[in-house]
């Protein structure tokens, strides 16, 4: 993609504290939206009662439907937003692909077969976490099965890993096609699992994804330097110092087990991961240790605004995957023709 304009460090800072803003008074108005809505001012004092263990001073059905439903619910979805997008922007940096998101190793195609698994057999070893255990463990295998196959490059090439990728997802792809042949009356449930929804979401869910997208943004950071240089190529990495086979196998864990815990609370939720490093591309140009934070950011600004959306104002609810995907693929394709026409020029 075209750069813009040089830009300093103080410029990249004020980028990322006016997404960060933006993130935090986006979430306070989605707070207040709804069938019982709820102002500004009310979503701050209650959370700042619940913040200090004190009564609450607003309506206490108020109280409840922000605190109970509406919060965890949006926490989830920035977390998600934010794993999501961070991920993406290490893949392309790792993969050397502009194309390449959480979703190229197969990391999604291994949680939705797992899930429809779950769904399909009806099980329920875990009880309420039945279907996330199995979405995980789906994504785990999956993980592990594509750095066996690319495996015998003791360097995982991003060819080899992308091709592995492509492989395992087509297989799975298959698998998840039989199983919605086989499911009868269940099809419904699993194809609207595999479109993503964040409807029911608890502080269980907010619980898990928020730390799980925290801890993969900073061992990435750690390593957003070495990620920088391996940019350049293997050779002239290796020749600067850098462990390019162990750092992109961490690398590659990381973001695909946080990929993989996104995806196992949300369901499928597509182009996240692929539109958002591209845009926070142009606003603070390529160096990791700048774009994985603005990334996540801006990932978790899409997510809250398409689920905002999809509760608050649309007549019914539709699955996130499908509103991602409505808005994904035109800013797709119009950042794909400025990159082109920047190159022609």
């Amino acid at each position: 993609m075209k750069d813009a304009a040089p830009r300093t460090p103080a410029r990249k800072g004020l980028t990322i504290l006016l997404l960060a803003a933006t993130l935090a008074g986006l979430a306070v108005i989605a707070c207040g939206m709804g069938f019982i809505a709820i102002s500004p001012s009310e979503v701050v004092s209650a959370l700042l009662d619940g913040a200090r263990g004190a009564a609450q001073s607003i309506d206490p059905l108020k109280a409840d439907v922000l605190l109970d439903i509406r919060l965890p619910r949006i926490l989830t979805s920035l977390s998600v937003g934010f794993g999501l997008a961070m991920a993406g922007a290490v893949f392309q940096g790792l993969l050397l692909n502009p194309l390449a998101d959480p979703f190229t190793l197969g990391v999604s195609s291994g949680a939705a077969f797992g899930a429809a698994l779950a769904l399909l057999l009806g099980v329920s070893l875990f009880g309420p976490a039945t279907l996330l255990v199995l979405a995980f463990a789906g994504a785990g295998a999956t993980l592990l099965a594509v750095l066996a196959l690319a495996g015998r490059d003791t360097d995982f090439s991003p060819g080899s890993l992308i091709l592995a990728g492509v492989i395992v997802s087509a297989i799975l792809s298959a698998g998840i096609s039989f199983i919605k042949y086989l499911a009868d009356e269940r099809v419904s449930v699993i194809v609207f699992w595999l479109m993503g929804s964040f409807v029911g979401r608890t502080w269980s869910d907010a619980a898990l994804t928020g730390p799980a997208a925290l801890f993969g943004l900073l061992v990435c950071l750690f390593l957003a330097r070495d990620l920088n240089v391996m940019s350049l190529g293997a050779r002239p990495a290796r020749s600067l110092g850098v462990d390019t086979g162990t750092v992109r196998v961490i690398l590659l864990v990381t973001a695909s087990l946080v990929s993989a815990v996104c995806v196992a609370v949300s369901g499928v939720i597509g182009f996240v991961g692929l539109i958002v490093p591209h845009l926070m591309r142009y606003l603070v140009g390529p160096d990791n240790r700048w774009l994985l934070p603005a990334s996540g950011l801006g990932g978790a600004i899409l997510l809250l605004l398409a689920d905002t959306g999809s509760r608050a104002l649309l007549p019914h609810e539709v699955p996130i995957g499908v509103l991602t995907a409505l808005i994904g693929g035109p800013v797709f394709c119009w950042i794909f023709a400025r990159s082109r026409g920047g190159h022609r020029g």
